[in-house]
């Protein structure tokens, strides 16, 4: 895309790729599953013209970035690892951070392990979950929701990438991107997807066929393992923060959520979102938006929108 400069670092031992453009006071914008740096393509180009320095990396195992073969080197200290290790390479003391979906988790754990980086925090879709002492994630997800859940589903190595390549790497994407409920989502094992494709996907208006293949093209390259490493280290990431149970994201912090996204319709998450719970653990909260009539991917849903909530509040600081 015009004007997005690409590099790559090395950063906690691996290369991490980086799309940046703009001068000025460095935003880090981290993104989620199945995405990679280009779901922040409006954002990179919005908050350059405002006077920001944009800077999305693809995490380990997305996109150009390296995607280590061993399954338990994706735990929340890997990821944030990386983002410190390209913080230093590109000079960087301190930042403000932008997360969706995995990437909001990432940014709340970087805010909890590395408050002294970050200025400030945007988080989109998934709020922060305080460590819960008793239940490992996956204990809870099984109870809740059953082992259809997709992240249950995620968690035997082969069998779901098995079944999405029998799908076709680009209806996956078209579902996921433009489709999914809200509410929990689903995914019967030998059958994932089979009902929600039998219908036939219309996009919307703010996911053209072109951006569409250019999804698909990169995740024929990569293949869906690498994002789906990081589910699969959920009760690991659980053992390593014990440290951190009780713990507070001690950072200047918004968060934004679709009134249609799945996770602000499923029991057992959606809770946490209210303004009142999320201060309990955000202490330093400042405002909670429910956009009406928005979905998962926000970002690109509402590019305009979220890239004005993201300025009226940086520029706070």
């Amino acid at each position: 895309m015009e004007g997005i400069e690409h590099t790559t670092v090395r950063a906690n031992g691996i290369n991490i790729h980086l799309a940046e453009k703009g001068q000025g006071p460095i935003i880090l914008l981290l993104h989620g599953f199945p995405e990679f740096w280009y779901s922040w393509r409006h954002q990179i180009h919005a908050l350059a013209s405002l006077g920001y320095r944009a800077v999305a990396p693809d995490l380990r195992g997305y996109g150009d970035s390296d995607a280590p073969a061993d399954v338990d080197s994706y735990t929340y200290f890997h990821v944030v690892g990386d983002l410190i290790g390209v913080l230093d390479a590109i000079g960087a003391d301190k930042v403000f951070v932008v997360g969706h979906d995995w990437g909001a988790i990432i940014g709340w754990n970087l805010c909890l392990f590395r408050p002294d980086r970050v200025k400030a925090l945007v988080n989109l879709s998934v709020s922060f979950s305080p460590r819960n002492a008793m239940n490992k994630p996956l204990q809870t997800f099984r109870a809740l929701y059953g082992d259809d859940y997709y992240i249950c589903r995620f968690q035997e190595p082969g069998a779901i990438e098995t079944e999405f390549a029998e799908i076709g790497i680009d209806k996956v994407l078209k579902y996921f991107l433009t489709s999914l409920p809200a509410g929990p989502l689903y995914l019967p094992k030998g059958k994932a997807l089979r009902d929600q494709l039998g219908i036939p996907i219309t996009l919307p208006s703010w996911l053209s066929e072109e951006e569409l293949n250019y999804y698909v093209t990169k995740y024929e390259n990569t293949g869906f393992t690498g994002g789906l490493n990081y589910y699969k280290n959920l009760d690991l990431s659980w053992e390593l923060t014990a440290p951190w149970t009780g713990s507070q994201v001690e950072v200047p912090a918004k968060f934004i959520v679709g009134d249609l996204d799945l996770t602000y319709n499923t029991p057992g998450l959606n809770e946490s979102m209210t303004f009142d719970e999320l201060k309990k653990h955000v202490p330093l909260l400042e405002e909670v938006v429910v956009m009406k009539g928005v979905g998962h991917f926000l970002q690109e849903e509402k590019a305009d929108e979220i890239n004005q909530h993201i300025h009226d509040f940086f520029q706070k600081f």
